[in-house]
Formats: structure tokens, C-alpha cells, sequence
């Protein structure tokens, strides 16, 4: 069952999946010999979970059946590649925006299948509330049926919306404003939505669910096009561009690098309170958009780069959120066991070190 697989995980990825998995290896073993459901497989966070569970398998002789949930077949033999040959990996296609009809038995989800580009925010405002709203209920249903143990709902920082005061920490019982009239808000009102659909369901009919807000994670294992401002930031250092700030970059950006994150996730599944939410964020550090775009810049020189500051004049059109100062408080998720331990320099690193590897370049271009 645990044959091992010929993988083109690069290096670094290699290290991080380690890492999450001598991170969590209490629960691992409460999920050995069980199947997990990820939604959104084919996305940063449900690949390396899927990733996570076959290193797992592999390495450390577990016995979990992972089922990936995609839309697309084609995509998922890129994301995943060999490791579908393994017997405990399989995927299964299916919208949850309709009604999935599993035929294994499930006993764990991990729901993160949900829009994340921000301009698909913006022209497709609709499509992104019904597929966060409608997507989840079904995803809930889903876990009725099939009677799981737990289940994992991954939400997002922007359900806090916009806060007064610079630098204010949130706890995951505060909220800000969000204007319900402005077609970017259709992502986080629908994920608010949902999170309250997940307390609903918990409180109804006892559906053993939890929230992970999860701030702006990245790392190894990233898709190397990525649109998200780390993404942009690391590949403007491995292909020695200029960095374009299509805002004037005060945002203060609440990160979590993806084994810190993965590792949380994990621990939410197996040690979380049903119908709670917890901030998944580092809080090492806060920096603004426009620091870390110039802490690149002189931590690279060779790369002769420099942060030009280029705001469209139909910014909105773009979907970039409005500029936020708070910060995540994350004591809850630490009551739980979690470290975080990668600062925002480190994170970066390695996401460029883990692109820089040839063949990780070539297989998202």
C-alpha cells in the first residue's frame, strides 16, 4: 500500500512536507486508517494536503485515503502527477455547487473549494456568492450523510471587512464594516455567510465543523503564475523585473506561510471546538504591501529591481480590496498546539528557492 511513487516535488517542497508532517503527527495517527475529503484539491491548500497525507503515507507508514475533489482532470494529473497511482490518492469530479454524490465513505473534509482570484470578484460578484454559499450547504449536507468525524471549513481574514484604528488586533469574536452595496464585497459577505451556514449546521444537526480563517498563505508548492501579491513579489526576484504596486501599498498584510498554515488545519480537524473559529495567521510580524516590496529589493540587489508604484485609474475594476491596518490575534489556534514559524523573510525565501528549481518553473509556465 505504501509504495513510493517517483514525484517532481522540488526541494524545499520536500523539507515543508516533513515538516508538516512531524508537526502533526498526533493527528495523523488519530485519522490513520480513515478517508479525508478535500474540496478545492487542485488549490494551494488542498494540494499540499493531499500532498501532506501521501508523504505521510509513504514516509511514515499511515494507512489514509485521501480523495481530492476536482472540477478538472486534466489539472489535477499536473497538480498531483504520479502520486494518483497511488492506491490511497484518488480524486473524484464534481462541482459542489451541485449535489455530489461520493460513493466512498467519508469520515473527514477539508472544504476549501471557493473563488480566490479578486478581480473574479468583481466581474462575477454573483457566481462568487453562490458558489461560496451554495458550494458550502451542499458540503454540509455531505458531511450529514456521510456522518463524518470532522470537518475543516476554510474561511478568510476579509471576512473582518474594514476596521477603524491602525494596527487594532482582532480576536475571532470582533468584526468590521463591510459595505454589502459594493460588488468586491460579494467574497466576503459570502464567506461570512457561510461560516454562519457552518455554525448552523453545528448547532442543527451537530455536524462537527470548524472554521480556519485563514490569512494570506503562500509558499512552496504555490502555482508559480500566481496573481496574489506574494506571488507577484517572488517572481518579479526570480525573473529580475521591477515590482509594479498597483496600490500605494499601505495595506498591513497578515501572512502564514503554508506548512505553518497546513499545520494548523490539521490540528483544527482533530482538536478544534465544533461551530468556532480560528484566526490562522503568524504574528510574528506585520508589514505593510510597500515594506516587504522593498525589503525584496534590498535583500536581492543583484536583481537591479526596484517598487514602482503604478495605480490604475480604474483600480476598482481590478478588484483590490481597501486598505486594511489590523492585525490577527492568534491565541486561540496556539491553544491548540500550533507554532508559527516563519517569519515573513523566510517564507519569501523559500518560496523563491523552491521556484528557482528548473523543473518547477517549467511545469507552471
Amino acid at each position: 500500500m505504501n509504495d513510493i511513487v517517483k514525484t517532481n516535488f522540488d526541494p524545499i517542497l520536500l523539507e515543508d512536507l516533513e515538516d508538516i508532517i512531524n508537526r502533526s503527527t498526533s493527528a495523523l495517527d488519530a485519522i490513520n486508517h480513515s478517508t479525508v475529503l478535500v474540496t478545492g484539491a487542485t488549490g494551494l491548500i488542498g494540494s499540499l494536503v493531499i500532498k501532506a497525507i501521501y508523504y505521510a503515507n509513504i514516509h511514515r507508514n499511515y494507512d489514509i485515503h485521501a480523495i481530492a475533489l476536482v472540477r478538472d482532470t486534466e489539472k489535477a494529473e499536473r497538480v498531483f502527477d504520479n502520486i494518483l497511482r497511488h492506491p490511497n490518492i484518488s480524486i473524484a469530479i464534481g462541482d459542489v455547487c451541485h449535489k455530489l454524490k461520493i460513493e466512498h465513505g467519508v469520515d473527514y473534509i477539508i472544504h476549501g473549494a471557493n473563488p480566490t482570484a479578486s478581480k473574479y470578484f468583481v466581474t462575477h460578484p454573483v457566481e462568487t456568492i453562490q458558489s461560496i454559499i451554495n458550494g458550502t450547504d451542499n458540503i454540509l449536507k455531505l458531511a450529514v450523510e456521510k456522518q463524518i468525524k470532522s470537518m475543516v471549513y476554510l474561511s478568510s481574514m476579509e471576512v473582518y471587512g474594514q476596521v477603524a484604528g491602525y494596527k487594532q488586533v482582532l480576536s475571532e469574536k470582533d468584526l468590521g464594516h463591510i459595505d454589502i452595496l459594493d460588488t468586491r464585497s460579494s467574497y466576503s459577505e459570502g464567506k461570512r455567510m457561510a461560516e454562519c451556514l457552518c455554525a448552523s449546521y453545528a448547532s442543527e444537526y451537530q455536524v462537527p465543523v470548524k472554521i480556519a480563517r485563514l490569512a494570506l498563505t503562500f509558499g512552496a508548492g504555490a502555482d508559480y503564475n500566481s496573481t496574489r501579491v506574494f506571488g507577484q513579489f517572488a517572481r518579479a526576484v526570480i525573473e529580475k523585473h521591477d515590482i509594479v504596486l498597483c496600490s500605494t501599498g499601505e495595506t498591513l498584510l497578515n501572512y502564514c506561510y503554508t506548512t505553518d498554515a497546513i499545520s494548523a488545519i490539521f490540528a483544527i480537524l482533530l482538536r478544534g471546538q465544533s461551530g468556532t473559529a480560528y484566526n490562522v495567521s503568524n504574528d510574528k510580524e506585520i508589514h505593510s504591501v510597500r515594506d516587504i516590496a522593498q525589503m525584496l529589493v534590498t535583500k536581492y540587489p543583484d536583481t537591479k529591481i526596484k517598487v514602482i508604484v503604478d495605480v490604475p485609474h480604474d483600480e476598482k475594476l481590478y478588484g483590490y480590496n481597501k486598505p486594511s491596518y489590523h492585525l490577527l490575534n492568534n491565541h486561540a489556534i496556539k491553544t491548540l498546539g500550533c507554532l508559527f514559524n516563519f517569519d515573513i523573510e523566510m517564507a519569501l525565501d523559500r518560496t523563491i528557492a523552491s521556484w528557482k528549481c528548473v523543473d518547477n518553473i517549467f511545469e507552471y509556465r
